[in-house]
């Protein structure tokens, strides 16, 4: 039973499609090793925010791996364009940044701006694989709060108890 069990969670991730899209040529091709280590193999790559936009619109990823420092569209930028309902095709696409920029305040915009999960460089097999796992076993509902638009915010809780004003979600990934 347990190894039906771990089959059918490594299948989640084995058949994932992920989207790429980070300006640097040898960032893109380390996280090509890493998708290929954790047994993926249906992947496109996008040098860009833009390219990566139109990728999305016509390759229909399941997940999108994107860098935040790039030219031209930065992966902030990128968010706003995604996350918008009724003008953006498939603005509930899953997003994992990923970004050598880890602090506290950089996390937060990233979070705001409806990413899924966030994970800084340098990034291994087995964190890229557990985000993918858990955003394809526990997938979050996409929702509408004032201008926000992304996956439900998780609320931090103590023995039970909410640590934050009940009224005012404590937003992580």
């Amino acid at each position: 039973m347990h190894s039906v069990m771990h089959r059918a969670r490594e299948e989640l991730v084995t058949s994932a499609r992920v989207l790429v899209i980070d300006d640097d040529y040898y960032m893109r091709k380390v996280v090509r090793s890493l998708l290929l280590a954790v047994g993926i193999k249906t992947f496109h790559e996008a040098a860009n925010g833009a390219d990566g936009l139109e990728a999305i619109c016509s390759w229909h990823p399941d997940i999108v791996l994107l860098d935040w420092e790039m030219p031209n569209m930065t992966g902030a930028d990128f968010m706003r364009a995604v996350r918008l309902p009724g003008t953006f095709a498939l603005p509930d696409v899953p997003v994992i940044m990923i970004t050598g920029h880890v602090e506290r305040d950089r996390v937060v915009q990233a979070i705001r701006l409806g990413v899924n999960e966030f994970l800084g460089k340098p990034v291994s097999a087995r964190a890229l694989h557990d985000r993918i796992l858990s955003i394809r076993a526990r997938p979050r509902a996409m929702v509408q709060i004032g201008d926000y638009y992304g996956p439900e915010p998780r609320k931090v809780m103590a023995n039970g108890r909410n640590l934050a004003n009940p009224l005012e979600p404590v937003w992580i990934v």
